[in-house]
Order: structure tokens, then C-alpha cells, then sequence
């Protein structure tokens, strides 16, 4: 299977063969899913906190008289059954991350790449560089390719110019190569690479 390869003014100048084993084969919607709801549970902040009856402050005497008054029993009023009492079985705060196999982190990022592809939404670039480093020159560049909503730009190394041209975009999302995931391809219609980031996913993919 083969991919144009474009440049910075949305030309294309080569094309070059994919990795069968990466690019060819099913999608496994399970997996995708399951790399999904792991991300998203470990971004949860898991601060949500009640208190019991015994941490509401007051109530420590009887409020009337067990029997006499006509009403009903009462031992406290931080009772969970009255307003203001303690909350039964309530929130507290922890953590919801748990982690996946490295197996199945690998097989999420294959299968999303493979999705990307599959929605002729991948785009092979033989470099990205620009030259002053202003919001204009990537802008122009996404609008060259025709790249609209969200899209991840995925290089092979950091570069102080393109990090700059890029921070003031809000669809426009940089990525390294040795760090991508599966959710970072997933949760962008658009995905951007430059030739040595595809070479180096590919390694990390077939060890």
C-alpha cells in the first residue's frame, strides 16, 4: 500500500509503501475502547468528597426524649435521614486510573493508524519547518492541505519554531513520535506525520 507525501505547500512529492503488518489488516473496535476509557479515567481528577455522620460537626447530645413527645426516635441530627446529617455511603476522594498491557497499548495505537488511514484522513509529510516562526506560516500550511476541526501533528523531534507557530492554533495539536498513543490519534479527525516519525512508530509498533 502506498502514501502520497506532501510538503509544506501541500504538494505532493513522493509516494512511499506502508508497513503491512501496521497498515494493513482488521480494526478491532474493542481495543480502540478500551485505550479510550482507560486515558479518560486517568485524567479524572477523583476529588469528589461527602461526609459521614461521623465527620458532620454537631449532634453529639439526644434531640428530645425517646418516648414522651409523640414524635419519632432520634439519636443525632447529623442523621443521614435529616438535612444538614451525614451522606450514607457517599464519594470519596481516589483514583480512578488502572493501566492496560503494553500488548494492548500497542494494538490500540496499530488499529488507530490503520482507522486514520482507512478514513483517508493520514497525512505523510516529508518535513515541517518553518522559517520565522509565526501562526501564519502553520495556518497557511493546514489550510494548503484542506485540514479543517482537529488535527494531530505528530514529529520525530521537538523544534522551538514550529512549537511557536503552533501554540496560538486551537485545532493544532504536536506530538512526538516516541510518545504517541492510540487516544492521541483517536481524538483527532486529522493526523499529520513527517516520514521519520512514521519510521520510528513503525519500530516501536513491530518490537
Amino acid at each position: 500500500m502506498e502514501v502520497k507525501v506532501y510538503n509544506m505547500q501541500g504538494k505532493e512529492v513522493e509516494k512511499i509503501s506502508l508497513d503491512k503488518d501496521v497498515f494493513e489488516g482488521e480494526i478491532n473496535q474493542a481495543v480502540l475502547r478500551e485505550a479510550v476509557l482507560a486515558y479518560e479515567a486517568a485524567r479524572r481528577q477523583g476529588t469528589a468528597s461527602t461526609k459521614s455522620r461521623s465527620e458532620v460537626k454537631g449532634g453529639g447530645r439526644k434531640p428530645w426524649m425517646q418516648k414522651g413527645t409523640g414524635r419519632a426516635r432520634a439519636g443525632s441530627i447529623r442523621s443521614p435521614l435529616w438535612v444538614g446529617g451525614g451522606v450514607i455511603f457517599g464519594p470519596k476522594p481516589r483514583s480512578f486510573r488502572y493501566s492496560l498491557p503494553q500488548k494492548v497499548k500497542r494494538l490500540a495505537l496499530k488499529f488507530s493508524l490503520r482507522k486514520r488511514l482507512k478514513e483517508r484522513s493520514l497525512f505523510v509529510l516529508d518535513k515541517v519547518s518553518v522559517n520565522k516562526g509565526k501562526t501564519r506560516e502553520m495556518a497557511e500550511f493546514l489550510q494548503r492541505l484542506g485540514l479543517e476541526g482537529k488535527t494531530l501533528l505528530i514529529l520525530d523531534k521537538w523544534d522551538e519554531r514550529i512549537m511557536r507557530s503552533s501554540s496560538n492554533l486551537k485545532n493544532l495539536t504536536l506530538c512526538l513520535s516516541s510518545i504517541a498513543c492510540g487516544y492521541d490519534v483517536l481524538s483527532h479527525p486529522n493526523l499529520c506525520l513527517t516520514k521519520e516519525a512514521l519510521s520510528i512508530i513503525v519500530e516501536r509498533l513491530k518490537k
